[in-house]
């Protein structure tokens, strides 16, 4: 007698339907639907992770740049302002400082002032 659902074969059909669970339609009940499905999903889930990274960092630049403009120095004034004065903190860091110490920016915003106007 032939067994055609052997129990590796459950297994991996469980394994796959427990990540198509919840899809539209029959792509979560239906086997070759389900496949397509997790595997056009997996693929753009790894795509969008990476994506994830620069709309991070395009969000904290934003932030500086509105905490800078407060100083009277604009995003790109206040980078080069800090590279001059050897202060690396990195934007994760710089915009976290703008949001919760609105004081220590100011502080760390006339240093890049002070670095511009010495080498101007």
């Amino acid at each position: 007698m032939r067994i055609t659902y052997s129990v590796p074969r459950h297994k991996r059909k469980k394994r796959l339907f427990r990540l198509s669970k919840g899809y539209y339609s029959d792509k979560g009940h239906r086997l070759r639907m389900a496949i397509q499905q997790v595997k056009k999903s997996l693929t753009t889930a790894y795509e969008h992770r990476k994506d994830k990274k620069g709309d991070l960092r395009q969000l904290w630049i934003t932030r500086i740049n509105a905490a800078a403009r407060e100083e009277g120095l604009s995003y790109s004034q206040f980078m080069n302002g800090l590279k001059k004065a050897a202060i690396s903190i990195n934007r994760k860091m710089l915009s976290e400082i703008a949001i919760r110490d609105p004081r220590s920016f100011t502080q760390i915003a006339e240093l890049a002032k002070a670095a511009l106007k010495k080498t101007s």
